[in-house]
């Protein structure tokens, strides 16, 4: 009968506060390898989180893997809190947020902490592959055809409603990839970015979801919100993501609907990065791939992609997963968009 719904391999992570964390492991089937690497960084607190995991489901041993970086909002909406932050909100740069903090009586006091990427760690992999349609259709259990009813948009909604404190708003981004049988689905929410090196060349799997996109500009707006400029462009003058999980202020505008890359497993596609923004802020694609492509120990690729973030200065936290193809015969790669 094969496997149904066994936990094969997990990683179990240790939360890198004190100081950089790596591991790796072998599929049962001797396909690929993998390794990830984490590190808090300059940071005092950590809020990325990732997830390795081989699974067996219905016969199939499946790969799941994820980066996960946390944002995290405390506001006050009381009079009394509106007139305490009466000086932080005329101190704003921008007018309009000022304006809009003024009307709404919100004010955003900070942010940090790692709720909504350890939830959705938690859960976003076991809701995919409890869907019926996990292994026939595999876009769909992601989230491509059934709004509400796949494994995303339902991990997003379970968060919301799992979160009871009204003044603390978590987000989080997902960067996760999923090898099911002679295919590699990368489903991306957010900034954390997804980079495959096939041929010897860095093809990047996943765009960075950024308000001041066109299309996602126009998303927002017609959902009745704004992008502004505060430092950098935001949604609202607050998140500098257009998608995420969480963020429950800014849910109408802030979706959790990923976008999905399919990719064919073949002898041509030597390995794929999944990482968080503290690596992308620093190290392009090219770079990246470059500086690990001689590695062949997945976790030692890992662990020199977060080193060279760390040395060139980067100001955030750094996780990278590293996934590597063993040589698989196979023919003409392709790719298809969704």
């Amino acid at each position: 009968m094969g496997y149904l719904n066994s936990v094969l391999q997990s990683s179990s992570q240790v939360h890198a506060e004190d100081g950089p964390v790596c591991g790796g492991g072998l599929s049962q089937n001797g396909k690929f390898s993998y390794g990830y690497a984490s590190s808090p960084g300059k940071r005092s607190s950590m809020e990325d989180f990732y997830e390795t995991r081989i699974d067996g489901v219905d016969g199939e041993i499946v790969g799941l893997f994820g980066v996960f970086d946390g944002m995290f909002h405390t506001y006050s909406v009381s009079d009394k809190c509106m007139n305490m932050n009466a000086n932080l909100v005329a101190n704003y740069p921008n007018p309009f947020l000022k304006a809009y903090c003024l009307r709404t009586g919100i004010v955003f006091l900070g942010h940090g902490g790692a709720r909504a990427a350890e939830y959705v760690k938690q859960n976003l992999f076991s809701n995919l592959i409890r869907h019926p349609k996990f292994i026939s259709d595999t876009k769909s259990a992601i989230g491509y055809w059934h709004y509400n009813s796949d494994a995303y948009s339902h991990t997003d909604s379970e968060f919301l409603k799992s979160e009871n404190n009204q003044n603390r708003d978590a987000g989080s981004t997902a960067s996760t990839a999923i090898l099911v049988g002679d295919r590699l689905l990368v489903a991306n929410v957010g900034d954390s970015r997804a980079v495959i090196c096939r041929g010897g060349n860095a093809i990047a799997v996943s765009r960075d979801h950024k308000p001041d996109q066109t299309d996602e500009r126009q998303r927002i707006e017609d959902a009745g919100g704004f992008v502004m400029w505060a430092g950098t462009w935001r949604v609202g003058g607050v998140l500098a993501v257009s998608r995420a999980f969480g963020d429950r202020l800014l849910k109408q505008y802030v979706v959790a609907d990923p976008e999905i890359q399919e990719e064919k497993i073949d002898s041509s596609l030597e390995f794929l990065i999944l990482a968080s923004d503290g690596l992308w802020d620093v190290v392009s694609n090219e770079e990246a791939v470059a500086m690990i492509k001689p590695i062949q120990d997945p976790e030692q690729a890992a662990k020199r992609l977060m080193q060279e973030a760390c040395q060139r200065g980067s100001a955030d936290n750094i996780t990278c997963v590293v996934v590597r193809f063993m040589a698989n015969q196979g023919g003409t790669s392709r790719s298809v968009s969704a």
